[in-house]
């Protein structure tokens, strides 16, 4: 039962692609929320969503600042391109807004951090938005991990494999994808953020001690589609991750390689070991080798079926909300980005300076990005 009877009222800020996802998810998932306002700088855009949502003249803005003007809003969705996350994200939640902000939490760590040190100073609660923590395998695999089934967890890989799916030159998404001054970086900020933050979850988000990296841009490319986006990112990142207590982590996430698949990412243990997809459990009985497969599908219908207050865990906007109605304890989905962006920003260092590098490196080496909105 929540906490509250009235919705929270949430404002969206950029209606382009991830915006229309989120606003179909308020609009047919998410319980509990009112989308009370929408903003986007560009006024075709924002007509045609308003139109889409049936949404009024006067909950619609062309500057974000003055949706946050609005006392009757308790909350900003933030959507817009990896460097305006970090300003946006200040800007609202000191004028008194909770904040969910689309991945990755911003263009640098020290962007990153920023606006986590604001959310605690503010007392506002923020989000990232991390699928693949409320994925039924990162579930399943956290309740295994707690139960101690793994005995000893040591080390960890988190994989992620398009073949060729580059946004914009292959076909996806917008040129502002592949623009290191608007998205700050490629496959690792795309698509790794999701495999490496929860990794990171179910390793309980252990303290980063040196980074070591590697990236690439070697796939070939159609050359107008390369000369029209000025693509400066890597299509390929590499990583190796130690953390305190002897534990480590290796990456591995591309956005086009000549390659049909990598094995999904895994958690090694003393006793036990797990892969998330397909979803495997692997042990041994003396000299017998055990494999187990998940029925996913079932421990989903089960949660649902029989656990208390699971719908507020079956997305993120939804355990959001959730949180924000009093339901349920927010996941701490802001300190994981914060991590995954050490571990990000630690790879592109790593591979300038050609050598693995520290945690208080890339902290002194990190530089804002954010853009002026």
């Amino acid at each position: 039962m929540s906490n509250s009877e009235a919705p929270i009222r949430v404002g969206i800020i950029g209606t382009g692609q991830i915006g229309n996802f989120h606003l179909d998810n308020y609009t047919k998932v998410v319980n509990g929320v009112e989308v009370a306002a929408i903003c986007d700088i560009n006024p075709e855009v924002l007509s045609t969503v308003q139109k889409k949502y049936q949404i009024d003249d006067k909950n619609a803005y062309i500057h974000f600042r003055d949706v946050l003007k609005r006392t009757d809003i308790d909350a900003i969705d933030v959507c817009l391109h990896n460097n305006m996350h970090c300003p946006a994200t200040v800007a609202a939640l000191e004028a008194g807004k909770h904040v969910y902000c689309e991945k990755p939490m911003a263009g640098t760590y020290t962007d990153a951090l920023t606006m986590y040190q604001t959310a605690q100073r503010t007392g506002k609660k923020l989000s990232i938005q991390l699928s693949t923590v409320f994925a039924k395998s990162t579930r399943a695999a956290k309740e295994i991990i707690d139960a101690g089934r793994l005995g000893n967890v040591y080390h960890a890989r988190s994989t992620g494999c398009r073949r060729r799916g580059r946004p914009f030159v292959d076909g996806y998404g917008k040129m502002e994808f592949v623009k290191k001054e608007v998205a700050a970086g490629g496959a690792l900020y795309d698509m790794g953020v999701y495999h490496i933050a929860s990794m990171l979850y179910l390793l309980g988000n252990p303290k980063v001690e040196r980074i070591s990296g590697k990236t690439y841009q070697e796939t070939p490319i159609d050359p107008k589609r390369k000369e029209l986006s000025g693509y400066n990112v890597e299509e390929l990142g590499l990583g190796f991750v130690r953390f305190a207590g002897n534990l480590s982590l290796d990456i591995i996430e591309s956005w086009a390689v000549h390659m049909d698949k990598f094995d999904g990412s895994m958690i090694f243990g003393s006793q036990a070991g797990i892969r998330l997809e397909p979803f495997g459990m692997f042990w041994n009985e003396g000299d017998l080798e055990m494999s187990a497969v998940g029925e996913l599908d079932d421990y989903a219908w089960r949660k649902s079926s029989v656990r208390e207050n699971n719908e507020a865990y079956l997305s993120p906007q939804q355990h959001w909300i959730a949180a924000l109605r009093g339901d349920v304890p927010l996941l701490p989905t802001a300190e994981l980005a914060l991590n995954t962006m050490l571990i990000s920003e630690g790879i592109y260092h790593s591979e300038r300076l050609g050598r693995e590098v520290s945690v208080e490196e890339v902290s002194e080496l990190s530089k804002s990005t954010a853009l002026i909105i």
